[in-house]
């Protein structure tokens, strides 16, 4: 337990989540670039599709104030509750388990922090993708 949210999981934790909890969200947190240069991760086949809602906005990389609010709306308006769980992936996780802070801060009780995010740390040749994160364990995901 983090303490700030509910806790950290694993990638493929939170696939296997998503595969067998048709309530469940995955939110990707990262910027509008990363999706469109670095890929987005799909969800299971009857998954609800990944929510991608910035945390920060690129160049500025300042806080959306109202990333809550409207992620909030977002999860209520499509079915969740504040019992939901939802899974935060940003590229490494240090956004992620801030959103996942955020959104426990609102009424989510519910909130996961997916370690090691989309990419993962850096490997020897500097490369991410690699070492760990959604594309090291192998899950499906896409150029947009």
């Amino acid at each position: 337990m983090s303490g700030s949210y509910e806790d950290d999981v694993t990638a493929g934790d939170c696939w296997s989540v998503l595969s067998s909890d048709p309530d469940a969200f995955l939110i990707d947190v990262r910027t509008s670039a990363e999706w469109n240069y670095v890929g987005v991760p799909s969800a299971p086949q009857d998954a609800r599709p990944p929510v991608l809602i910035e945390w920060q906005s690129y160049p500025a990389m300042a806080v959306d104030l109202s990333f809550a609010a409207r992620l909030g709306q977002h999860v209520l308006e499509n079915g969740g509750t504040h019992e939901s769980r939802l899974y935060f992936l940003c590229r490494s996780g240090a956004r992620s388990m801030a959103s996942a802070a955020a959104m426990t801060a609102e009424g989510f009780r519910h909130c996961y922090n997916v370690l090691d995010g989309f990419e993962g740390p850096v490997d020897g040749q500097g490369h991410r993708g690699t070492v760990a994160g959604w594309k090291a364990a192998g899950l499906p995901w896409r150029q947009r």
